[in-house]
């Protein structure tokens, strides 16, 4: 039997470098001056090699700024929806986004955090990878109903210079 085809590409991006210094809640810390430069270096990857359709982000700040400076350096940008589904630490949660993306969507990048950014690569392609802020995993899937179900491949995973 043929081996699925893995025509399906999700990148789950973490947040970059927010900034301890600024005195706000979780949920409205910014990024700092480095976070600012990884965002950007994101931005200029994903541009030359991810043909995004679709983003999800995270509510909280420091997602909201990496997704916009990630967008500044690309051709073009991708409708983008806020997800407060996506302020997790559980790789469950990121798991149940992907099952409902719309079946339209060849290609999405999902913009969160840890733990659950992790959990939720190792559970989609059987693979740990550290997620330190800014760095991404591109997942080839089948179809995203299946998402942790039917094994996906990890494709690509790293982050920009600091």
């Amino acid at each position: 039997m043929a081996e699925p085809s893995q025509d399906r590409t999700l990148v789950l991006l973490r947040h970059a470098k927010s900034d301890w210094s600024v005195d706000a809640c979780d949920a409205d810390r910014p990024l700092n001056k480095r976070g600012k430069r990884q965002a950007a270096e994101t931005g200029r990857w994903l541009a030359r090699h991810v043909p995004v359709d679709l983003a999800l982000v995270s509510t909280a700040k420091r997602a909201q700024q990496t997704w916009r400076r990630a967008c500044e350096q690309m051709p073009s940008t991708a409708p983008c929806r806020d997800s407060a589904a996506l302020y997790t630490h559980d790789g469950s949660e990121v798991l149940r986004v992907v099952r409902s993306l719309p079946d339209n969507a060849r290609c999405v990048v999902l913009v969160g955090h840890n733990p659950a950014l992790e959990e939720a690569v190792d559970r989609l392609t059987g693979t740990w990878v550290e997620m330190p802020t800014s760095a991404l995993a591109v997942v080839r899937l089948a179809a995203w109903q299946d998402a942790g179900t039917t094994p996906g491949t990890l494709a690509s995973h790293g982050r920009p210079p600091a």
